[in-house]
């Protein structure tokens, strides 16, 4: 069950979490994943991502739509809507559970850090930076999987914002990056 921000919580949101703030838009871009051990690259696909900060009177502050478009023709479009609390937003989804935080100390207030775990998979849990250039366009996220406590895979995923816009974005076609 989630509980709407008050007045007080919303500017609490807002003024603790610069770094979600300037990721609101439309990013497009690549998810590579990588093996551990042998660094071998063992998938790869384009990606959409839908990052909205909601108004002061929805049920998520945060709501984040990922469109995955792999070469073969497959898809996969999953819905991650997040509540605020204790500095950080969290996920408690079908797929995840998990927080994002800024990640201190950061003086550009360009880092932001993120833990999850997968439903079903109690020994599995990732750690990931999201990186975001000065210029407002360029992003880099890193993702580290580790399951029973080692790290077997790393994912790298390379992003430009197409659009800050995220109200008027309707395109669910693969993007042409």
């Amino acid at each position: 069950m989630t509980t709407r921000l008050t007045a007080a919580e919303w500017a609490d949101f807002r003024a603790r979490m610069p770094q979600l703030m300037e990721s609101e838009g439309v990013w497009e871009g690549w998810y590579r994943y990588y093996d551990a051990e042998t660094g071998a690259l063992v998938d790869q696909h384009r990606s959409r991502l839908i990052c909205r900060i909601m108004g002061e009177d929805a049920e998520y502050p945060y709501y984040q739509t990922n469109q995955y478009f792999w070469d073969d023709g497959r898809t996969d479009f999953r819905e991650f809507p997040a509540r605020y609390a204790d500095g950080r937003i969290w996920w408690d989804n079908d797929l995840i559970t998990g927080w994002a935080a800024p990640m201190q100390p950061d003086d550009y207030h360009r880092s932001t850090c993120l833990n999850w775990t997968r439903r079903g998979e109690p020994d599995l849990y990732l750690y990931e930076m999201i990186q975001h250039a000065s210029n407002g366009i360029d992003r880099a996220r890193v993702w580290q999987w580790f399951r029973g406590d080692k790290c077997h895979m790393r994912t790298l995923i390379d992003e430009k914002r197409v659009s800050r816009d995220w109200r008027s974005w309707t395109d669910t076609s693969p993007p042409r990056n």
